[in-house]
C-alpha cells in the first residue's frame, strides 16, 4: 500500500481531458432527525453510472465553517480527478457523498470557532448513523459491507472522520484524514479541546486501512496530524502517513490527500 502513495500528483490529473467522461454532483436534501431539519448533501455518481449496478461509497467531510459544496471547488478538482482515475483504471467506480456536517438543533450554520460549535460537528456521527447513511442506502445502489465503505475529511472533517472510524468499526474499512484538526484526544489545559476519546482509544483493528496526510507548510493544525499518526503507531496500528510537499491548510493538501486515498480504497 505504501508504494501506491505518491509524494505529489501531476496537476494534470485534476484537469479536464478530451475523450474522458466525468461524473456529476447531484444535490440532495434529507430530513435529519438528529438536527430536526432538512439537511443538504452532494452525491457524485460514477461517470458511467448504471442504476442496475451497485457501487462502494466514500464519504468526504468538509472543514470548520465550510459546507457540502467545499469539495466541489474548482481548485480541489475532485470531479476531474475521479473521472481521470476511473478512465485510467486506477480506481474502482464509486459513489461519493459530500455531506453537511454541522449538526445542531439550534443553529443551521456554524457562527464561530468555539466548543459549543465543535460539539455540533462531533454530533454529526449521530446524523450519519441515524439519518444520512440510511437515506443513501435507500436511494442509491450502494454495496453492503464495511469493505465497501470509506470515510475521510479535511481539517475538522478529518478529525471527525477518524472519530467516526473508531466508533463505527463495523461500518468503515477505510479511514482517512487530511490535515486533521486538534481535539480528537484531550489537550492539557485547553477548555476548547477536552477530547472526543482518550489517547489509548485511538486505535483501529488490523482490518482497517488508515491514512493521514499533513501539509508540510500547514501552520493551522500544526503538529496534530503527526501526533495522531504517532499515537496510532504507539497503539499498535499500521497507519499510512504522507507529508505533502508544499502543502498548506487548503486545497493544495486536500487534493493530494484525496488523490492518494481514492487509489488506496476498495
Amino acid at each position: 500500500m505504501e508504494k501506491l502513495i505518491k509524494p505529489k500528483a501531476d496537476e494534470a490529473i485534476f484537469e479536464r481531458r478530451g475523450g474522458v467522461k466525468y461524473g456529476n454532483a447531484e444535490s440532495i436534501t434529507y430530513y435529519s432527525k438528529t438536527a430536526e431539519r432538512d439537511t443538504r448533501a452532494n452525491v457524485i455518481l460514477p461517470p458511467e453510472f448504471d442504476k442496475n449496478k451497485k457501487y462502494p461509497v466514500l464519504y468526504i467531510l468538509h472543514g470548520y465553517t465550510d459546507n457540502e459544496n467545499w469539495m466541489l471547488r474548482e481548485d480541489v478538482g475532485l470531479l476531474n480527478m475521479l473521472g481521470n482515475l476511473t478512465a485510467a483504471g486506477e480506481i474502482k467506480e464509486m459513489i461519493v457523498v459530500l455531506p453537511y456536517i454541522f449538526c445542531s438543533k439550534e443553529k443551521s450554520i456554524c457562527d464561530g470557532m468555539n466548543l459549543e460549535n465543535t460539539l455540533c460537528y462531533d454530533n454529526f456521527i449521530n446524523d450519519l448513523q441515524t439519518d444520512l447513511m440510511p437515506y443513501i442506502n435507500a436511494h442509491f445502489p450502494v454495496k453492503n459491507g464495511r469493505e465497501n465503505c470509506a470515510i475521510t475529511g479535511f481539517s475538522q472533517g478529518g478529525r471527525e472522520a477518524l472519530f467516526i472510524g473508531i466508533k463505527m468499526p463495523d461500518t468503515f474499512a477505510y479511514v482517512g484524514a487530511a490535515c486533521p484538526a486538534p481535539g480528537l484526544v484531550p489537550i492539557p489545559n485547553s477548555p476548547m479541546h477536552p477530547g472526543q476519546i482518550e489517547e489509548a482509544e485511538l486505535t483501529f483493528d488490523e482490518n482497517t486501512l488508515t491514512f493521514i496526510s499533513s501539509g508540510e507548510n500547514d501552520d493551522v493544525v500544526g503538529i496534530f496530524p503527526q501526533l495522531y499518526h504517532n499515537l496510532l503507531i504507539k497503539n499498535g496500528n499500521k497507519n499510512l502517513w504522507h507529508l505533502i510537499p508544499q502543502g498548506f491548510h487548503d486545497p493544495s493538501s486536500v487534493k493530494q490527500h484525496l488523490y492518494n486515498f481514492v487509489r488506496l480504497i476498495f
